[in-house]
């Protein structure tokens, strides 16, 4: 992940710009390679930059030949190598950065820009022909974004990619919506991402899953998104969502090293149809072949948990499985009490359930940069596709359930894409999510909810769990071991060691009494906590952040329950709640 800071209509922009360079050094962490910053009229990039891709030539901001477009931009764009083939009007390229297609992208489709880019990013590109400012940001908000406003500067406007960058300068700030352009022309932020599933969720899909379907667009997800010119590895609980990811990225990496062998042996590699060197330009190309790492001599996998966690165990013995080369980190309750204040500051959030799941991320994070890996895959956004929280369970039909699910989807830029997203780039690690491509969602939103819906007989993503269920297909290579393809859910804050939520309750009662309940502070209005939990978190949170940050944030709660507590133990139909597994 990189870090942006842009500032547009800016009454004297070359007096604000040691400002500017303070806000960006704000989010160095997420961007610790690299800073760069560009000033043209009124308007001012800031980068802060996270080498990955083109690690040698892609500093930013990205300028175009003659110096009229600037872009600042995080994130990846897998489809680059496309997109530089289609191109109409041939371009000059002065990197290899995935990011400078949106260049010619603009100057070729405008407004429509973001409508072509298969990807996560947030990027702010001036145009100084016309003095004009585009910000854009991916259509589920993988990569986080915001965007600002100041009432002693009015009819400036400001965008960043975290909180902390926006608050000492505006009075205003909202998160930018996932996909979505702002236009400086108008003024106004336009959707540009409509598929039909998701704006029209009364038009209930009726199309039957088609399993082999489902299996290859998650396969081709994971491949472009090994796109890098860096070791990369996999989180891994063991649960099933980053354990089906990790078992196709093995598969891949395996295939790509024999590959990379092959070639080194004297077989047709070289030139790819685009005229450019295999190993020059990373990415996928148009026949769906990925250009990456030549060898990586074996798959990082990562997990942690409290020592005998749920998901430590599974996870190693998913890693046994795949072979991998597992990691396995252990934390104490004191470990993540410690970091809970760090964790807050980062997540910009006062959520329960994102604090509760982001704590040991944040600390695996740091171990993970510790040991040279800068990117890693990730398993969020399949429960909220699949239906796969305990909740679903109380769903009352597939109509409910699938407006459930898209309400989930829309809503994971506040709760589990800010989670991954910060709490590894905190320690400048960058975590990419293939269940949230745009094919696969496409795929994957139009299936009759009738068939994601859980019964007696069918456990929650059942037809995930039977896309990757090759016992029926004997020269297939199994995917997973059953007992981990087929085993039940647990929320992450639950996987790592059900001590882990009792230590922060535990915590919660020593810091915040029964008076201090009865008395919430009046700037909370009517976002008023509803536990001592709860309570602690915006107390943190308020050390960190203004009041009028706190509109930025989403709690996270089940629906079709009487439970406050988001826990997936606290669902009556988990196997092991409190009580049996401690």
């Amino acid at each position: 992940m990189c870090g942006i800071f842009a500032c547009y209509r800016h009454p004297d922009v070359r007096k604000f710009k040691p400002t500017a360079l303070k806000m960006g050094k704000a989010v160095r962490h997420r961007g610790p390679d690299w800073s760069g910053s560009h000033i043209a009229d009124d308007t001012i990039l800031v980068h802060e930059r996270l080498s990955i891709v083109g690690v040698d030539s892609g500093a930013q901001p990205l300028l175009s030949e003659d110096e009229s477009i600037s872009l600042a931009v995080n994130g990846e764009i897998y489809n680059h190598r496309i997109l530089r083939k289609g191109l109409k009007t041939p371009y000059n390229f002065k990197t290899h950065s995935d990011c400078e297609v949106i260049i010619p992208l603009y100057l070729e489709h405008d407004i429509d820009t973001p409508r072509f880019l298969d990807g996560m990013f947030s990027w702010v590109l001036h145009d100084k022909t016309q003095n004009r400012v585009i910000a854009a940001r991916d259509p589920i908000g993988i990569t986080t974004f915001y965007l600002g406003r100041s009432s002693t500067t009015p009819g400036a406007v400001y965008f960043a990619s975290e909180l902390k960058c926006l608050h000492p300068v505006c009075d205003d700030i909202i998160s930018f919506p996932p996909g979505h352009i702002y236009d400086s022309k108008t003024d106004k932020l336009t959707r540009y991402f409509d598929p039909k599933w998701l704006v029209e969720p009364t038009n209930i899909p009726t199309a039957p899953v088609d399993y082999k379907q489902l299996r290859s667009t998650l396969e081709n997800s994971v491949r472009k998104r090994l796109m890098a010119e860096v070791p990369y590895g996999v989180l891994l609980s063991g649960g099933l969502d980053s354990s089906l990811v990790a078992s196709i990225a093995q598969r891949e990496t395996l295939r790509l090293n024999e590959l990379a062998k092959k070639r080194a042996n004297g077989a047709p590699n070289g030139v790819e149809a685009d005229g450019h060197a295999a190993g020059h330009l990373v990415g996928i190309d148009d026949s769906n072949e990925l250009a990456t790492v030549q060898v990586l001599p074996q798959l990082n996998s990562f997990s942690i948990g409290l020592p005998g966690a749920p998901d430590a165990v599974a996870a190693q013995e998913v890693a046994e499985f795949l072979g991998t080369k597992h990691h396995t980190f252990t934390f104490t309750i004191e470990d993540g009490l410690n970091a809970l204040s760090d964790v807050i500051y980062h997540l910009e959030s006062y959520d329960v359930t994102t604090i509760r799941a982001s704590t040991p991320m944040f600390l695996l994070s740091r171990k993970i940069k510790a040991m040279g890996v800068k990117m890693v895959l990730s398993g969020e956004g399949s429960d909220e596709i699949f239906g796969g929280y305990l909740y679903f369970h109380a769903a009352p039909d597939k109509a409910a359930f699938h407006q459930e699910t898209i309400r989930r989807v829309e809503n994971l830029h506040l709760a589990d894409c800010l989670r991954a997203n910060k709490s590894t780039s905190a320690w400048g690690v960058e975590a990419r999510v293939p269940f949230l491509d745009k094919q696969f969602l496409n795929v994957s939103m139009n299936i009759d909810p009738i068939e994601k819906m859980i019964t007696k007989d069918r456990i929650e993503k059942y037809i995930l769990r039977k896309a990757f269920d090759t016992t029926d297909e004997p020269d297939t290579k199994p995917y997973l071991p059953d007992k981990i393809l087929w085993r039940q859910k647990e929320q992450f804050s639950d996987g790592v060691g059900y001590g882990w939520i009792d230590g922060l309750k535990d915590r919660a009662e020593i810091e915040v009494t029964d008076e201090m309940m009865k008395n919430p502070k009046p700037e909370w209005g009517d976002d008023i906590p509803d536990s001592k939990e709860a309570y602690w978190y915006r107390t943190m949170f308020d050390e960190h952040f203004p009041p009028h940050c706190a509109k930025t944030v989403m709690r996270w709660t089940p629906t079709w329950s009487k439970q406050t507590d988001p826990s997936g133990r606290a669902i009556a139909i988990h196997n092991q709640k409190y009580g049996e597994t401690k």
